[in-house]
């Protein structure tokens, strides 16, 4: 079991590890690795609103104080933004932080962050069909499979099955529903 995981806002120094760490295959995994981006984007998001706006954010996911990785959120939507719009997550965590609970803590924390602090009914997340680990994590975070998303994701020269997984505000493990 991991020690107490936390997530906060991400700070300048946080940028600096995201960018050491999430630079190459060998920190992103295989499952996350899209090829080489600028960071200059991150940076100037930061800059702008701290990477916490009414479209999405990001915030530090640390393990006994210390930054392990980050968690995302974007809206999604299901047909007109006006009426369908839901929040997709994704995370990220540095190696050492891998196959501990990390991330199905920081996962549910996300969850509930999210429906403390916004109107959210449904929270979606995807992964590979081969990535076993993370469709575990999402499961003991209280996420339901809802099914495969055929050649959703381009990565690597080919286009990958997603599994894509849902909470919605009732299911919410050990949360109030409202």
């Amino acid at each position: 079991m991991p020690e107490e995981i936390t997530l906060r806002p991400v700070t300048a120094d946080d940028l600096d590890l995201f960018e050491s760490e999430f630079n190459g295959p060998e920190g992103t995994g295989l499952y996350q690795w899209f090829g080489f981006g600028s960071p200059a984007g991150l940076r100037r998001q930061f800059a702008e609103n701290g990477l916490l706006g009414p479209d999405g954010g990001v915030l530090s996911v640390a393990e006994a104080g210390r930054t392990v990785g980050r968690v995302e959120w974007f809206a999604g939507t299901w047909g007109r933004p006006a009426t369908s719009t839901c929040w997709t997550l994704a995370i990220g965590l540095v190696p050492a932080a891998h196959g501990r609970g990390t991330g199905t803590r920081a996962q549910q924390l996300l969850a509930d962050y999210l429906f403390d602090h916004t109107r959210a009914e449904r929270l979606q997340a995807w992964t590979d069909c081969a990535n076993l680990a993370e469709q575990r994590a999402l499961e003991k975070a209280g996420f339901v499979r809802e099914g495969v998303l055929r050649s959703a994701q381009w990565r690597g020269g080919r286009w990958h099955d997603q599994v894509i997984f849902s909470m919605l505000r009732t299911e919410r493990p050990g949360g109030a529903s409202s």
